[in-house]
């Protein structure tokens, strides 16, 4: 199957987008630079970072290019995989915790019932 939510990336998507508010775009691309530069964290650190974070968030275009920009940085598939991993048990954690949201909310119900 060939169709899909999500168009594929190409150069007119980008071009257009830069069209259409250039200085936001040129501003995003700076600060994109500068967020994914070595300082603090090396790049490899913060692009395995990003794929963590795109995983929770879903996004497939930032899924496959931080993935790519991983390798470029010198990351394994381990890594890559373990990044995944912390992703996914702090996604399942986030529901884990919501957990005292229904707890709590079932103790107001039943003091509020009388059981």
């Amino acid at each position: 199957m060939t169709d899909t939510m999500y168009p594929p990336s190409s150069r007119e998507l980008v071009e257009k987008r830069r069209a259409l508010a250039p200085e936001t775009e040129k501003a995003f691309q700076a600060f994109s630079h500068q967020v994914f530069a070595d300082c603090a964290l090396p790049a490899k650190t913060k692009q395995l970072i990003a794929v963590a974070v795109a995983h929770v968030t879903q996004c497939p275009y930032c899924i496959k290019g931080h993935t790519k920009a991983s390798l470029r940085h010198g990351a394994t598939r381990q890594e890559l995989m373990e990044a995944i991993w912390v992703a996914a048990e702090m996604r399942a954690g986030g529901a884990y915790a919501r957990t005292a949201i229904s707890l709590t909310a079932m103790d107001e119900v039943e003091s509020q019932s009388g059981s």
